[in-house]
C-alpha cells in the first residue's frame, strides 16, 4: 500500500509542472488565446472519464441529492473562475511568476483560519505564508516581462483559488466527497464554459486560429489528455 501510494504522489509530482508547461505552450507559444474552448474541452474530458468510470462501477458518485448539489453551486462557479482566469493570466506570466502567484492563496486559508475560525496555526505556517506574501510582493518590481493584465487576472485567480478551498474546507463530512465535487464542478464548467463561448466570441474566432490543424496543437492536447488521465487516476485511488 505504501508502494502504490508512493508511486501516485510521484505520478502527481511530474503531473503537476508538466500540466503548466504543456498548457504555457499552447497559450503563449501557439497563442491558442481562447480559454472557454481551451478549458471547456479539458472539463468535458474529466467529466466524461468521471461518468463513465461512474457508470462501470469504479467510482462512486453520490450527487442525487438537490440540496448538496445547490449548496455546492457557489464552489463550482469559483472553480470556474479558477479556470478561466488561471488560463487567461497564464498565457501572460512566466510559469514560475504564475505559480508562485497561484500558492498565495494559502496566504488566504491561513488568514481565515486565523482570523475568523480562531484555529490555532503553528509559527512555521505563518512564517511560510509570510514568506510567500513577501515572495508576491517583490514580483511586479523584479518582472522583467511585467504584464499589468496578466497580474489582474492572477489576482482573481489566487483569490478564487482561495475561497474555493475555504469552501471545501468548510463543508460538512457527510457531505459531496472529493469526487462528487470534482464531478459536479466538471458539468456546471462545460454548461456555463459553452454558453460563454459565443459572448466571449472565441466559438467562431477559433475558425482563424493558425495552427489549428497543426501537428504540434493537436500533439499538445494529446498530451494534455495525458495529464488528466494521471490526475484522474490519483484522484481514484485511496
Amino acid at each position: 500500500m505504501s508502494a502504490t501510494r508512493s508511486l501516485v504522489g510521484l505520478t502527481f509530482c511530474a503531473c503537476y509542472p508538466a500540466f503548466y508547461l504543456v498548457n504555457k505552450y499552447v497559450l503563449s507559444v501557439l497563442k491558442f488565446t481562447y480559454p472557454t474552448l481551451f478549458q471547456g474541452w479539458q472539463t468535458f474530458v474529466g467529466g466524461l472519464l468521471l461518468h463513465v468510470s461512474w457508470k462501470l462501477g469504479w467510482v462512486e458518485i453520490n450527487s442525487s441529492s438537490r440540496y448538496d448539489v445547490s449548496t455546492w453551486l457557489p464552489a463550482s462557479v469559483l472553480f470556474v473562475g479558477i479556470i478561466y482566469s488561471g488560463s487567461r493570466a497564464l498565457s501572460r506570466l512566466a510559469v514560475p511568476v504564475f505559480i508562485i502567484l497561484h500558492n498565495i492563496a494559502e496566504v488566504i486559508i491561513c488568514g481565515y483560519q486565523k482570523c475568523f475560525r480562531k484555529e490555532k496555526t503553528s509559527p512555521a505556517k505563518i512564517c511560510s505564508a509570510l514568506f510567500l506574501l513577501a515572495a508576491a510582493g517583490c514580483l511586479p518590481f523584479n518582472d522583467s516581462q511585467f504584464d499589468p493584465d496578466g497580474y489582474f487576472w492572477a489576482v482573481i485567480h489566487l483569490f478564487c483559488v482561495g475561497v474555493y478551498k475555504i469552501l471545501q474546507k468548510s463543508q460538512k463530512p457527510s457531505m459531496l466527497s472529493d469526487i462528487d465535487q470534482q464531478y459536479l464542478n466538471y458539468i456546471f464548467s462545460v454548461a456555463l464554459l459553452a454558453f460563454a463561448s459565443h459572448p466571449t466570441g472565441d466559438l467562431f474566432s477559433v475558425l482563424d486560429f493558425p495552427f489549428l490543424y497543426f501537428y504540434r496543437f493537436h500533439g499538445s492536447c494529446c498530451a494534455r489528455l495525458s495529464q488528466l488521465g494521471c490526475q484522474y487516476c490519483c484522484l481514484m485511488l485511496p
